[in-house]
């Protein structure tokens, strides 16, 4: 009776071994935010020939290896410089030799679907009116590394960008004046908000000054403005608690994506963008009382502000940090109460969440899902828990790790569903060793999840939507 849950699909040829991945190159591509100023970016793909006609998996750098500083990586953040810039999934360990010609006629055909999405991306994207159904089903697919494409959809997808493509000099304008009155207002350290009422003068009823108040006199400064107050509404109170959390994130930005010099290093540029993902989660924190700063966030935080960073408008790159603080918003509001610890147990907490992924498995491959959670005592929030707080962002290469969110993102009803359907085909993927495996050795590899072929990945997900459909 347990086998008759099993998927047919499962026997399909697609579970065979894949062939080893070749690369392809990217063309240069301009920016739709700023058509007239088009960059050249060179990137490099790589996929399985598994039979699946789905983008080629871009692997520029390992997570595992670091990677070399040059003045590419900023604009052409997953390109490779090396004939070396992809793997094999090969696990029976297939001859390069017997591989070659199948690998190169795959290795095209990726390249022309990649060349044909990006064009009609950049259609879509040209259009007055954007129409966000077209978007999302291309970008589903993987959007090409085309220069800009994939932050002007991402902004998109997120609704940090309206619809009508009039609108949005005026909106991004709005948002980062925002954004630097937020910086001003909350950044700013007791001491500074002293010295700024140091410096404040007394108006006549016309607006002249008649006044120059110099320094408070100690009779004027208010029991919240004394650094001994510990009044609920004391600057100094509120600064010394937030201390704590600024500590935290200072550790956590500086352990953000160690293999990576965009964050990582004692660069001047690395410097910055770390200031930069400090000051957003600093914010964030400061803006929702509630939640404040959970570890992990900055894990979350990193790729938006990457992708955005890299936009080779100019304009838009310097402002990456304004834009990526509301992207971040927005797709944290989609998971907020997985950070929250006291809805751990509720229905929208992280455990329920871990729950409805056991039951997608049971309901797509109820065999795996015994073997794992009754036979081998695999508990689902021993290795799910880090793959759906964190967005499968620690599972996977960072190039890999952007394919994964072009379709998470791309989902109209929230990445949630789309993120569980991903962390289901992760382990079907890996169904014959987990099938034969017991708890230490399927502990081991959901922990450290293998490298694997994107495309085949997500694929596999999308088969789960429609099997669920």
């Amino acid at each position: 009776m347990v086998n008759k849950r099993v998927p047919d699909w499962l026997n399909s040829s697609l579970w065979s071994s894949p062939a080893p991945q070749q690369s392809s190159a990217q063309p240069p591509s301009p920016s739709p935010l700023n058509e007239d100023n088009a960059v050249k970016v060179s990137g490099s793909a790589s996929g399985d020939d598994n039979a699946v006609k789905a983008p080629v998996v871009i692997r520029a750098e390992s997570k595992h290896a670091p990677t070399r500083a040059n003045k590419a990586e900023t604009r052409d953040p997953l390109g490779c410089s090396s004939g070396n810039c992809y793997h094999s999934d090969d696990e029976n360990g297939s001859s390069a030799s017997s591989t070659t010609s199948s690998a190169a006629a795959a290795a095209a055909v990726s390249s022309a679907e990649d060349i044909s999405r990006q064009a009609q991306l950049f259609q879509e994207l040209s259009r007055k009116i954007i129409n966000m159904g077209e978007v999302r089903k291309l970008a589903s697919q993987g959007i090409p590394d085309g220069a800009g494409i994939r932050a002007t959809v991402w902004k998109l997808l997120l609704g940090y960008l309206p619809t009508e493509k009039a609108l949005w000099p005026t909106e991004l304008a709005k948002k980062r004046s925002q954004y630097k009155n937020f910086k001003e207002e909350l950044l700013m350290n007791p001491s500074e908000i002293t010295r700024k009422l140091e410096k404040s003068v007394i108006l006549d009823d016309e607006g002249t000054v008649i006044e120059d108040k110099g320094e408070l006199p100690r009779s004027e400064i208010t029991q919240g403005e004394h650094p001994l107050s510990l009044g609920k509404n004391s600057i100094w109170n509120q600064f010394f608690q937030d201390t704590e959390i600024i500590e935290q994130i200072d550790r956590d930005v500086k352990r953000t994506h160690p293999d990576l010099h965009f964050f990582s290093g004692d660069t001047p540029f690395a410097k910055s963008n770390q200031d930069s993902l400090r000051n957003i989660l600093i914010i964030f924190a400061k803006l929702n009382p509630g939640i404040r700063y959970v570890q992990g966030m900055n894990e979350i935080l990193a790729p938006l502000f990457y992708v955005f960073k890299n936009d080779p408008n100019e304009e838009n790159a310097a402002s990456a940090e304004a834009d990526t603080f509301f992207c971040f918003v927005e797709l944290l509001s989609g998971f907020r109460d997985h950070f929250c610890q006291q809805l751990d147990n509720s229905v929208v907490g992280i455990r329920s969440t871990i729950t409805k992924l056991s039951q997608f498995l049971k309901e797509h491959d109820e065999e795996l899902w015994r073997h794992l959670e009754m036979t081998t005592k695999v508990n689902p929030q021993f290795y799910a828990f880090r793959w759906i707080t964190l967005l499968l962002t620690q599972e996977f290469n960072f190039p890999d790790s952007l394919l994964i969110w072009d379709t998470l993102l791309s989902d109209p009803e929230g990445p949630l569903e789309t993120l569980l359907r991903v962390c289901c085909a992760m382990l079907i993927i890996v169904r014959r060793r987990l099938l034969a495996g017991d708890f230490t050795s399927n502990l081991k590899l959901l922990q450290n999840y293998p490298s694997t072929n994107i495309s085949h990945l997500l694929y596999v997900a999308n088969k789960l939507r429609v099997k669920s459909g």
